[in-house]
């Protein structure tokens, strides 16, 4: 099975820093805009945790984890 896939969607990012803050090692912030950089669209397993609940403190809901579903490839 393959690993969760983030996205990042910077249209949407208002700057909070929420990303950033939880999840330092998967996340940061554009220096000019403020944006979110996504600095792994894998996380390794022991960021997992961190990325999630960085999706789900985000106050804009730019970022989203896309979790494989049974039958999908690796």
């Amino acid at each position: 099975m393959s690993a969760p896939r983030l996205s990042a969607d910077r249209a949407r990012c208002i700057g909070a820093g929420m990303c950033a803050m939880t999840a330092p090692d998967v996340f940061d912030q554009d220096p000019d805009e403020g944006l979110v950089l996504l600095l792994h669209a894998e996380p390794p397993a022991a960021h997992r945790t961190a990325a999630r609940m960085a999706v789900g403190v985000c106050p804009s809901g730019a970022i989203a984890l896309h979790e494989p579903q049974p039958g999908d490839l690796a």
